[in-house]
Parts: C-alpha cells; sequence; structure tokens
C-alpha cells in the first residue's frame, strides 16, 4: 500500500501537522479512497478556532469527494443507487457508518444509530487512521453509504454533496410536501444558499431569505431566493404587503444558530407551521419559546443533525441536476493545496467564507 500525506488537528489556534501516515491493509467490507477535494466546512473552522471541541489528534475534513483506488475483501460492489462500483470511479460517501440492523437505523437515523463512525471527527489512534478528508488517502468503512458521481460535475461542486446538500435534503423531508407553500430560510451561508436551491427545484412557492450580511443576502438571488431581508423585523413589518397576511410561511429552515433568530422566527409561521432547525451545533444559551404560542398556533419544530441514507441519495441526484443551474462552484474559493492546509484554515477565518477549497490530488 502507499504512504499518505495527511494533516492532523492537535490544539486549536495552532497548526495543523503534515505527517506521513501508512495506508494499512485494508479489511473486510473497506475500500480505500484517494481523495481529490475537500472543502472546509464551517464545522471544521469551529474546530480549528475552538468553538467546537473534537477528540484529538484527529483528521479533520468531511466534505470531501474521491476515487476508488481499491477494495477489501467482501466489499459491496453496488452503491446507494444500484450502479456498479469499479476502481477508478468518482465517488461520494455519507458522513457516517453504521449498523444498518440497530433499531436507530431501522428509524431511518442511521446517523445516530450503533456503531457510528464520523468522517473527519474520529480519534486519530495508530489502528484508527485515515478517516478524514485532509489526507491523500481515506478509508471507508464497512456499512459506509456510497454514491457513484457523474464525473461532468465541479469537483467543488461534487464535495459539497455529502455534508451541505445531504443535511438540507434531509431538512426539506422534515418539511414534507413543499410544492406551492411560502417558506422561510434563515442564514444565507452555505446551508442556507442550498435550501434556497432545494425548494426552488421541488416547487415552493415563494422562498424568503433573512440575513445580516448584505454580500450574502445578494448572492440568495442566484440561488433561488425571491423575497431578501437584512432582519426579521423588517421581513415583519414587509410580510403583509407582500403575501397578503402577516404570517405566510408554511415553515422555515433555520440554519444561523443563533438563538434570538430560532426564537423570533417562529413568530411568523402560520398556524400548523413547521420549523426545521439545522444550524445549531455549537454551544450557546438556552432559548426561550412561548409554550402557548406553540400550543395554539399547532407549530412543530424539528431538529436535524447530519441525515439519513435517502437524504444523501436525493443530495447526490440533486447535484447531478442541478449544478449548472446554481452557482455553487462560485462559493467555494481558492483552491489550496494541502501543503497549504494552513494557509486555507486561516484564509477561510479571516475572510468568512462559504468555503475554501484544498486540492488533495
Amino acid at each position: 500500500m502507499n504512504d499518505s500525506l495527511t494533516a492532523v488537528f492537535e490544539t486549536a489556534n495552532s497548526p495543523l501537522n503534515l505527517k506521513i501516515i501508512k495506508v494499512p491493509d485494508l479489511k473486510t467490507g473497506e475500500i480505500l479512497i484517494k481523495n481529490k477535494f475537500v472543502s472546509l466546512c464551517r464545522s471544521d473552522i469551529h474546530t480549528f478556532i475552538g468553538k467546537r471541541m473534537e477528540k484529538t489528534p484527529t483528521i479533520l475534513g468531511h466534505e470531501v469527494i474521491g476515487v476508488i483506488e481499491a477494495f477489501g475483501e467482501g466489499t459491496p460492489i453496488f452503491d446507494v443507487r444500484n450502479q456498479e462500483l469499479k476502481i477508478g470511479d468518482l465517488v461520494s460517501w455519507a458522513i457516517f457508518s453504521s449498523n444498518p440492523d440497530s433499531p436507530l437505523s431501522l428509524e431511518g437515523m442511521p446517523q445516530k444509530a450503533e456503531e457510528l463512525f464520523k468522517y473527519g471527527h474520529e480519534h486519530l489512534k495508530d489502528d484508527n487512521t485515515l478517516h478524514g478528508g485532509l489526507s491523500s488517502y481515506i478509508i471507508l468503512r464497512k456499512n459506509t453509504p456510497i454514491a457513484k458521481i457523474d464525473k461532468q460535475i465541479p469537483l467543488p461542486v461534487s464535495a459539497l454533496i455529502n455534508c451541505s446538500m445531504a443535511t438540507i435534503s434531509g431538512a426539506i423531508r422534515l418539511l414534507g410536501d413543499v410544492k406551492n407553500n411560502n417558506y422561510l430560510v434563515t442564514g444565507a451561508g452555505m446551508l442556507g444558499l442550498a435550501a434556497c436551491a432545494m425548494l426552488k427545484t421541488l416547487g415552493a412557492k415563494s422562498i424568503s431569505v433573512v440575513e445580516n450580511n448584505p454580500i450574502r443576502l445578494q448572492n440568495a438571488k442566484k440561488f433561488g431566493g425571491d423575497y431578501f431581508f437584512e432582519t426579521l423585523t423588517e421581513l415583519n413589518d414587509r410580510a403583509h404587503n407582500i403575501f397578503g397576511i402577516p404570517n405566510p410561511f408554511h415553515g422555515l429552515i433555520e440554519t444561523s444558530g443563533v438563538s434570538t433568530i430560532m426564537e423570533d422566527s417562529l413568530e411568523i409561521l402560520k398556524i400548523g407551521g413547521i420549523a426545521v432547525w439545522v444550524g445549531a451545533v455549537f454551544p450557546d444559551r438556552k432559548i426561550n419559546l412561548s409554550a402557548e404560542k406553540l400550543v395554539r398556533n399547532i407549530l412543530t419544530i424539528k431538529g436535524l443533525h447530519n441525515y439519513n441514507i435517502q437524504d444523501f441519495i436525493h443530495a447526490v441526484t440533486f447535484a447531478e441536476e442541478n449544478y449548472a443551474r446554481f452557482p455553487f462552484v462560485e462559493l467555494v474559493e481558492c483552491a489550496f493545496t494541502l501543503n497549504e492546509v494552513n494557509e486555507a484554515f486561516h484564509y477561510a477565518v479571516e475572510n468568512n467564507s462559504f468555503r475554501v477549497g484544498i486540492q488533495i490530488a
């Protein structure tokens, strides 16, 4: 087997260390992937600056795309869409592997099931290596959902499939049928823009976006947004004139993770509205809600962390069908090399980028 150049994260706000790790022999059910491109997710950035804690040392990077290098014995040779897998295929894979027969997997939540293994989040040990994207190679463990990807899709867009796009696929699943309904998206980072694009392709009647960064708010126009507001107060003031009613939204997707936004956005849901929260993935204060408001307006709040296999499949299909329709490729800046991984993290922090890309091979 080959050696793998690997960026190892050990301490927040300190340089990642480039190390050579020997690629171990593959176990039953494993697949060796040669990584091609990684985009730095916000959770990677939060870990790097100490806002989010991981077991260290670790190999960060889970928004990643690569090609099949080798199969372990007994590895299934068909992907989640029943396409045959071959060496040299470009593939994406879910952020997790887990026991498909465990109760949570059978209930549709394999991302929280027994024997959970999360790429880009595991403890680096002598007997547990090559599990993050910031490395020449990654080993996909047994029971990892994997999908063959159309090579026409630009690599920076393909890398987004197994985190940003799949997470939003899950959020929309929790909303139900969105066709001909009005929706609110709070936050216009990568998740928010993906939400706009997916809602548009699924036939939403209108998509309103709240984002206090004017540049990001402008970007939402390119991804299917219809109405744009810098604050919820501005939205409240204009809602009746735009929609004819003060509480027009059948549902919302909350991507900012800001407590006040989560609290206040519930006020403008219609009776029976659904709020899906996906952005609150870092420590913050407890939120304050009116139980009476929830009860009287028959509101539903759903939290989503990661996604299931059907969400992953939908994300793959969405990317294949829409990579040329929406300019996701423009959101991934400055393709650094793996040798420049520290420069890439610093650039991402200093510029608050949607995504910073790292070309692996």
